[in-house]
C-alpha cells in the first residue's frame, strides 16, 4: 500500500513493534546507556507525579502562557510572522474563551494576555501596512 504525498507516492516503512508494557528492550545496550535510560525513566516518572499532582487549570495555564509566548516572539522579530502569530493568538483565545470559567486564578492573566496580544498584533500589522517596504 502506498500514501499519497505532495512530493509523490510513498511507501510508509512497515511499524515496528511497540516496546513492551515495561518499556524498550534494554538488552541491546551498554550497561552505561542502560543506566542512563533507567534515570530518564525514573525522571519522567517523577515528572508524570508532579502534574498528576497539579490542577489541570494551572497545567493548562502553563500551556496557554508557551503558546503566549509563540504569538509574542513571531510578532516581535525583526520581520514579523503576522501569519503564525494569528495561529497562536487564536489557539490562546480558544483556550481563554472556550474554556471561560473553569481556568481558575490564572484565567484573568490569560484573558490580559490575550488582550494584550490582540493590540500587539494590530500595532503590528498596521505598521506594516503603513511601511510595506520596511
Amino acid at each position: 500500500m502506498s500514501l499519497w504525498t505532495p512530493g509523490g507516492e510513498h511507501q510508509p516503512e512497515p511499524e515496528r513493534p511497540a516496546p513492551g508494557p515495561g518499556g524498550p528492550d534494554l538488552s541491546d545496550l551498554s550497561p552505561e546507556e542502560r543506566a542512563q535510560v533507567e534515570a530518564m525513566q525514573q525522571e519522567m516518572a517523577q515528572v508524570r507525579e508532579q502534574i498528576l499532582q497539579a490542577p489541570a487549570s494551572v497545567v493548562v495555564a502553563n500551556h496557554a502562557m508557551g503558546i503566549y509566548e509563540l504569538a509574542a516572539i513571531h510578532l516581535m522579530a525583526p520581520e514579523p510572522k503576522l501569519t503564525e502569530a494569528v495561529l497562536a493568538i487564536d489557539a490562546l483565545a480558544a483556550i481563554v474563551e472556550g474554556l471561560e470559567g473553569r481556568l481558575g486564578e490564572p484565567e484573568p492573566t490569560l484573558r490580559e494576555a490575550l488582550t494584550q496580544l490582540r493590540a500587539a498584533y494590530l500595532e503590528v500589522k498596521t505598521r506594516q501596512d503603513q511601511n510595506p517596504t520596511a
